[in-house]
């Protein structure tokens, strides 16, 4: 039994009835859970003094300031925003919250490692989950199209993870740019060709402008499509030869994942003589469940800004 379990148990064993869980969670919509919640949350704070809440400031890890200078870190967003505009990828301010779920029901994520909220919503952990619903979002409801070109959005965001990371530079809440690309399969890999190149292209002119420093990217071979090893093979091709000043690694030994699908990319960049490992991204399905049509193909992708400060 791993130590959440045994928490669980204890607090039920506690409260004298083990079903508490089920009766919650499967008898009570969610509008009804989050009415009680919200009322033991409001009940919690009337007995919370000025001490306490202080005292709560000082020890939790997720309410801290970031250790970084905020005027060169809007800067920098602002430098970045402005090349993927003049990529075609649309910059969108994303709300702090998304709904419950969004990592872990399309995803591979635990709900435990997001910090769930109320009202059916969660914390953002992965901007691209958001912008992959505000997408699906827009094509549902026929507000944008993506059967001619491809739908681009970008987006700075802070991210927040409740898992208890021990390494160094590891931390509770993060700055990532982030792209989402969605159009439909029109064949021989049109679609994967064009949005690889347009996303190794803005990392390119980023580090390029920003630190005068070319990228190199490793494709990674990924299980998902029915050819992984062709479709590894196209796209290197299609950006050796597109982009031959970009150096290529090719990683054709096949990684089963439930994350990317045929292809996942690395992005690494040389920054006063350090080696940073500071993105990635590849092809995802999560239109397609989203939107239950197997012609809808979508590439994801994001690096790191705390590190760039």
């Amino acid at each position: 039994m791993n130590p959440t379990s045994k928490a669980i148990k204890r607090i039920l064993d506690e409260l004298g009835n083990q079903e508490l869980l089920d009766e919650l969670s499967k008898e009570l919509s969610l509008s009804d859970l989050n009415t009680l919640l919200l009322e033991l949350f409001r009940q919690r704070t009337l007995d919370t003094s000025y001490a306490d809440l202080l005292r709560a400031y000082s020890t939790n890890r997720f309410v801290q300031p970031a250790q970084l200078d905020p005027l060169a870190l809007k800067r920098l967003e602002l430098h970045i925003l402005t090349i993927a505009q003049q990529a075609s990828y649309q910059a969108i301010q994303l709300s702090p919250v998304a709904p419950l779920g969004s990592c872990s029901v399309v995803a591979t994520s635990d709900q435990n490692k997001i910090i769930s909220s109320l009202r059916g919503t969660e914390v953002v952990a992965d901007a691209t989950n958001l912008l992959a619903l505000h997408i699906c979002d827009l094509l549902k409801e026929k507000k944008a199209a993506n059967d001619v070109n491809p739908i681009r959005f970008s987006t700075t965001h802070r991210h927040v993870r409740a898992q208890n990371f021990n390494r160094p530079g590891l931390l509770p809440h993060f700055h990532l740019y982030a792209m989402v690309s969605s159009g439909k399969d029109k064949g021989s890999y049109s679609f994967e060709k064009q949005t690889l190149l347009e996303h190794i292209l803005v990392y390119q002119s980023i580090f390029s402008s920003l630190y005068h420093t070319d990228v190199t990217v490793k494709l990674n071979r990924r299980d998902g499509y029915t050819d992984s090893e062709g479709l590894l093979q196209r796209l290197s091709e299609h950006l050796q030869e597109a982009a031959p000043a970009i150096s290529v690694i090719v990683n054709m030994d096949e990684n089963s994942n439930q994350y990317y699908k045929g292809l996942q990319f690395t992005v690494t960049v040389t920054i006063k003589g350090q080696e940073l490992n500071i993105g990635d991204g590849g092809f995802v399905d999560w239109s397609q469940k989203l939107l239950g049509s197997k012609k809808e193909r979508m590439m994801i992708s994001a690096i790191g800004l705390d590190r760039l400060i």
